[in-house]
């Protein structure tokens, strides 16, 4: 089988219209021969804000682009039709088909509910004021265009915890709603941010409530019916309690696919925080490793002020292997986002060297680092900006590389803060390589091979160095790598 190679195929301002679910099924063929395995899909479902919904505004889990419904038959990225001819392209392909999963909220419902409310101290949600009073909220999703179709469930106050805005009277904020779960308390199991960050936005999700749970379960095994599903991004875990994705995720192992693909977004570089909710999930699933992606982000702005040899302290992939998907973006992270952190150009194939050609972690390849993106918006200052992303101009390569040369036990020589390499020495029946990386200028390594490497001519896969380079008769060679640049050092017999 394959090493694990995840792309996510959309970005925060991919185009409106629905073209993605077409581009998908052209692009699947080639994508496999590339190297990828997996592919990570929007929400393919109806967001509240229609065809321009990017997706993570939840309306209804059941309209895939089907139903006349806020505005729009189909998604921002196409129908029904669309998406049930993109996975199938996909699976032809050999790939497996991840679906983005928003269970967290739900926004745009259909009626007022006339509900009972306590306010609750925004920056400290654990202080929920002791008096309830009458307020008007939108918490009814009748889902009326789809008229019972896939699904008879009916969404109203008991199914919510919280919302962010109350009508008559008229305010914005916190608001916990008064319900019959949990003694008038949010959710445990979730992040202590804010003091507790069950609320996030729209009408918060009651997990407590069992009919709740048993829909959501519900939904899980329907979609396996309805589409190819081999794994799940979950969105927001942060906010949801540990104790839902434990069970949910294991239904669907049992239910759907024993060897489900499991990632949940918990956005915290702390280790301690994410050790202490892979225990609570009982390690059925990974998470992404964002201190990695921090320190990319660093290493790219400070140049050859930056020690390598630091750059995997602290991450999830050193100390959490099994459970790390490494990434150098996202469409959280990339530039006028919430969470912007980019990895400068330059840095970038680095980056992707370190989280495709080494062991542990499964990577996530970024679909503008593929095709580029060009799009425009405000930026926190109120400015707007014209944003253009270039593709990495080595990552196809790289990701042939990790299926072709990425073989093999692992040898690190960080033995230099702005040059680094690590060996990958192969198997018996698949090449390994020699990755060297440096953040300042040219730079060379002595590297023992051993004897099963004497004489061997070695090339740059990347070509970014042109010349052949020979060991000598006991499997030494001295191979390098250009100011600011990767270079994977392969025998040319392998190639």
């Amino acid at each position: 089988m394959a090493a694990r190679t995840l792309l996510q195929f959309f970005h925060w301002y991919y185009p409106e219209g629905g073209k993605l679910w077409a581009e998908v099924a052209q692009k699947a063929q080639g994508l496999a021969q590339m190297g990828v395995t997996d592919v990570w899909l929007p929400p393919a479902y109806k967001g509240a804000s229609g065809g321009s919904s990017v997706g993570y505004d939840t309306y209804d889990l059941f309209d895939l682009g089907e139903f006349d419904q806020k505005g729009a038959v189909a998604t921002k990225y196409g129908d029904r039709a669309g998406l049930e001819a993109a996975t199938k392209a996909l699976s032809g392909a050999g790939l497996r088909v991840i679906h983005d999963v928003v269970f967290n909220h739900k926004m745009g419902a259909d009626e007022k509910e006339r509900v009972a409310v306590h306010r609750v101290n925004p920056e400290d949600r654990t202080q929920i004021e002791e008096d309830a009073f009458e307020a008007d909220a939108y918490t009814k999703f009748t889902f009326p265009g789809r008229a019972g179709q896939h699904s008879q469930f009916i969404w109203d106050v008991k199914c919510f915890a919280g919302v962010d805005c109350i009508e008559n009277p008229d305010e914005q904020g916190v608001f916990r709603l008064v319900n019959e779960y949990g003694d008038g308390e949010w959710n445990e199991e979730v992040d202590d941010e804010l003091g507790n960050f069950d609320y996030l936005m729209g009408a918060d999700v009651e997990f407590r409530n069992k009919a709740v749970y048993e829909e959501l379960k519900y939904w899980g095994r329907w979609l396996a019916e309805q589409l190819p599903v081999q794994g799940f991004r979950l969105d927001a875990a942060k906010h949801i309690p540990a104790w839902f994705f434990r069970d949910w995720v294991g239904h669907m192992r049992e239910t759907v696919d024993s060897e489900l693909f499991v990632v949940a977004e918990y956005w915290k570089p702390d280790m301690e925080a994410l050790r202490q909710y892979l225990d609570l999930v009982d390690k059925q699933l990974m998470l992404f490793d964002v201190a990695l992606l921090h320190h990319f982000h660093e290493a790219s702005r400070a140049g050859a002020d930056y020690d390598l040899r630091t750059i995997f302290d602290g991450t999830l992939v050193a100390e959490e292997p099994d459970h790390a998907v490494t990434v150098v973006g996202n469409h959280d992270t990339q530039p006028l986002q919430a969470l912007e952190a980019p990895v400068e150009s330059w840095f970038q194939p680095l980056a992707y060297a370190l989280v495709l050609l080494r062991t542990g972690g499964v990577p996530c390849v970024f679909y503008p680092d593929l095709y580029g993106a060009q799009y425009s918006d405000a930026g926190g200052d109120g400015g707007e900006y014209q944003i253009t992303i270039e593709p990495v101009p080595c990552l196809p390569k790289l990701i042939e590389a990790r299926q072709r040369f990425a073989h093999g036990e692992q040898t690190d020589i960080f033995d230099e803060a702005c040059s680094i390499a690590f060996i990958r020495h192969g198997t018996a029946e698949h090449p390994g390589c020699v990755v060297l990386l440096s953040n300042g200028d040219e730079a060379g390594k002595v590297v023992e091979l051993g004897p099963d490497h004497a004489g061997a001519a070695f090339r740059d896969f990347l070509g970014h160095c042109e010349e052949e380079i020979h060991a000598d008769e006991e499997g030494r060679v001295t191979l390098r790598v250009n100011g600011g640049s990767v270079s994977v050092w392969v025998r040319s017999d392998a190639l």
